[in-house]
């Protein structure tokens, strides 16, 4: 494979103005990350230390092995929700590694509500299951819940994907022979409780963990019987008389080192294998990205330049180099992987369409996991393109991504609009992962396109009916709310807020978030299914 060779100009003007945009919106990225690790209540904090307890991130630094990579999942999820208090949705989510063998693990958070569940948070363990399903790594739980946030119930509980639905997975991942091992570190009430007694193995910590259907008011309020939580359902009930619960540890320390013990003695995974290489890092420095992205989504940016700071050696072997040019598609390594990526140059025309679902059979019959950059506005519109067939040729495409097999992962690198998002796989087509970066986009078109075809239907209504067209005052009053409401609707944070994307990345660090992704997929089954595609319409 050749190199990339790069055109950016490090002194030109647009680039330094791009650069300190983009420096400044990680810069937020990291302050909004360190709120939600490290913001907590004194109150909160303080019954924490008064119940001998380990915050949560300190549980994951003692469980997982030292010096290794984690992927954190959903940070920022709830952003800005309920309070504005529920941080990551009240619980933290990693894929890491115990033993030299990646897992996810989820941990509640004592210390936002309790560790109580609110919708956010079920979505978000929705999602975690999701991920230990498709890609075949343990489930490790560490609660400390006091069940469902019951102002929020009817949404938490009744639907096909609320709280209920956690606990048929459950039963899914046990009859998929993927391990299921719980720390009862804190309450585990109602529904939550749930979550240990399917578990393969339970770790239950003395005096503070405690597992009930209904806890100690609920008990008195319904029968009269006045119980203290450790007599209703600690670790000594659990482990001697009920056998809910398998070890009895004396603290979290001891829980934790408990459950590396068990994983220690899991049957050795066995990964996928990929045709890969030693890793090298790219030629260029990943942080040139924050120039090469330009402050408006509307000018173009040539995304080999992305795939220049992300792969090994920047080297890249481009597909169909020269037909249909606004989708740029080649294979590539990270982090000593293949892969096959596809990233928008401009909107996507038959002939982009083709060469993309040509390219994504090829890679799936290979067993190549495939990238999708996005910055799309959609797929050509108009006359002349409807007649050339543009409705069927983007339907070969988002077939081929629709069925294909390999572990597929996006990056929204800019632009995610209507059709387009489907196309370059967006959330509704599966990818084992997805992210987005501080400058993304996404709805089902901009705002200012939005506002004008809304004013144009309107026009032409008044034009039926014999009257003038909407004076400059009105299509302002209409523009600007819509505008509005789409730039808060459509950005990176409100997206991640409601888990339509597993985080958003500072683009420099996109490189070993992929890195992680892939590796953590080949736990699983290169192909998640029969290969094979469905109908094409010639």
């Amino acid at each position: 494979m050749e190199a990339i060779e790069t055109k950016v100009d490090k002194k030109d003007p647009q680039y330094l103005e791009n650069y300190g945009r983009m420096e400044a919106m990680v810069a937020r990225l990291n302050e909004e990350l360190r709120i939600a690790r490290e913001v907590r209540s004194e109150k909160a904090l303080a019954r924490l230390a008064e119940q001998k307890k380990l915050p949560v991130r300190k549980r994951l630094e003692l469980l997982l092995d030292k010096n290794t990579p984690v992927l954190e999942i959903a940070p920022l999820a709830a952003y800005d929700m309920y309070d504005k208090g529920v941080h990551g949705a009240g619980s933290v989510v990693v894929i890491g590694v115990i033993h030299g063998r990646e897992v996810l693990v989820t941990a509640s958070d004592p210390t936002i509500k309790g560790g109580t569940i609110y919708p956010m948070g079920v979505k978000k363990a929705l999602r975690c299951q999701t991920i230990a399903m498709e890609n075949r790594l343990p489930l490790i739980s560490l609660i400390d819940s006091g069940g469902a946030y019951l102002p929020l119930q009817s949404e938490v509980f009744p639907d096909l994907d609320d709280g209920g639905r956690i606990f048929y997975n459950q039963a899914i991942i046990s009859k998929m022979g993927i391990p299921q091992i719980t720390a009862v570190m804190g309450l585990c009430t109602a529904g939550a409780a749930y979550i240990p007694a399917m578990s393969d193995e339970v770790v239950h910590v003395k005096g503070t963990g405690a597992i009930f259907l209904g806890g100690p008011p609920l008990v008195r309020a319904a029968t009269g019987e006045v119980v203290t939580a450790d007599e209703l359902g600690g670790a000594d009930l659990h482990c001697r008389d009920s056998g809910v619960s398998d070890y009895w540890a004396e603290d979290d320390t001891h829980a934790l080192q408990i459950i590396r013990d068990i994983v220690q003695g899991l049957p050795d995974p066995c990964k996928s294998k990929l045709t890969t290489r030693s890793p090298r890092p790219p030629l260029y420095d990943p942080r040139e990205l924050y120039g090469i992205v330009p402050r408006s989504l509307s000018t173009l940016y040539d995304i080999r330049e992305v795939i220049a700071r992300i792969v090994d050696g920047s080297e890249f072997l481009e597909f169909k180099a020269l037909y249909g040019p606004t989708l740029v598609c080649g294979w590539a390594y990270i982090h000593g992987y293949p892969v096959g990526i596809l990233g928008n140059y401009g909107v996507l025309f038959s002939n982009s369409a083709l060469k993309a679902t040509q390219f994504i059979e090829i890679c799936d019959k290979r067993g190549i996991p495939l990238i999708f950059l996005q910055n799309i506005t959609g797929y050509i519109i108009g006359r002349e393109y409807e007649r050339g067939g543009i409705t069927k040729d983007g339907h070969k495409m988002v077939n081929a991504v629709a069925t294909a097999t390999v572990p597929k992962f996006t990056v929204i690198a800019g632009a995610s609009f209507g059709a387009g998002n489907y196309g370059m796989c967006g959330r509704g087509y599966s990818p084992r992962f997805l992210w987005m970066w501080p400058n993304a986009q996404i709805g089902v078109m901009g705002g200012e396109q939005a506002a004008n075809v809304l004013i144009s239907v309107k026009n032409d209504q008044l034009a039926r009916e014999g009257q003038p067209p909407l004076a400059e005052e009105m299509v302002k009053a209409i523009k600007e709310p819509i505008v509005a409401m789409a730039e808060k609707e459509g950005n990176a944070y409100y997206s991640t807020a409601n888990l339509w994307d597993d985080g958003i990345l500072d683009p420099a660090k996109t490189r070993d978030a992929l890195g992680l992704a892939i590796s953590a997929s080949l736990n699983g089954p290169i192909h998640s299914g029969p290969q094979g595609h469905g109908l094409f319409r010639m």
